[in-house]
C-alpha cells in the first residue's frame, strides 16, 4: 500500500511540475505549482518527516506561493504581449542545456555513495534537536534571515502603497 501511495503521489508531483512549465496562463501555472508543493509534503510524511512536511505546506506552499500569486496579479500576465524573435533558435539552446544538466544530475547520481547514518535515536529528528541546534549554532544566520524577511515586508508594502 505504501508503494501505490508513493507512486500516486510522485506522479501528482510529477505532472504537477510539467504543467507548471507547459501552462501558458500564469494564474495556472502557480496553482500547479501549488499542487506540486503538497504532494511532496506528502512525500516527506512517507518519509516520516512530518516536521519538514508541516514546514513545506506552511513556507512553500503558504508563503511563497502568495508571493508568487501578488507578483502575476501585480504584473498583469494576463494581457497579450508581443514576443522578440531573435536569429538564434532559443528553444534547441534549452534542448541542449536540458540535456547537459540531465547528464551531469545523471553522473552525480552515479558517483554519489549514500553517507551511512550514524546516531539513530528516536530524538535525532525532532522539533527540540532542531530549535536547539537554531539558536544555538545557527543564530546568526537566523537572525539575518529574519532582517531580510521584514525588509521584503516592509519593501511590498511601499511597492503597494498608492499615493492619495
Amino acid at each position: 500500500m505504501d508503494q501505490v501511495i508513493f507512486y500516486g503521489l510522485a506522479l501528482i508531483t510529477i505532472v504537477g511540475a510539467l504543467a507548471t512549465i507547459f501552462s501558458r496562463n500564469a494564474m495556472y501555472s502557480v496553482l500547479a505549482l501549488v499542487v506540486t508543493f503538497f504532494a511532496m509534503s506528502g512525500l516527506y510524511l512517507q518519509l516520516k518527516a512530518e516536521f519538514v512536511a508541516v514546514v513545506h505546506i506552511i513556507v512553500y506552499a503558504g508563503a511563497i506561493m502568495v508571493l508568487f500569486l501578488f507578483v502575476v496579479m501585480m504584473l498583469n500576465l494576463n494581457t497579450v504581449s508581443t514576443i522578440i524573435r531573435s536569429n538564434v533558435n532559443i528553444k534547441w539552446i534549452a534542448v541542449l542545456v536540458g540535456i547537459a544538466m540531465a547528464g551531469i544530475l545523471g553522473y552525480g547520481a552515479y558517483a554519489t555513495t549514500l553517507p551511512v547514518r550514524g546516531d539513530n535515536t528516536a530524538e535525532n529528528g525532532t522539533v527540540k534537536v532542531l530549535g536547539k541546534m537554531l539558536f544555538n549554532e545557527y543564530l546568526l544566520p537566523f537572525e539575518l534571515t529574519s532582517v531580510l524577511l521584514i525588509a521584503t515586508m516592509v519593501g511590498v508594502i511601499v511597492l503597494t502603497k498608492k499615493e492619495e
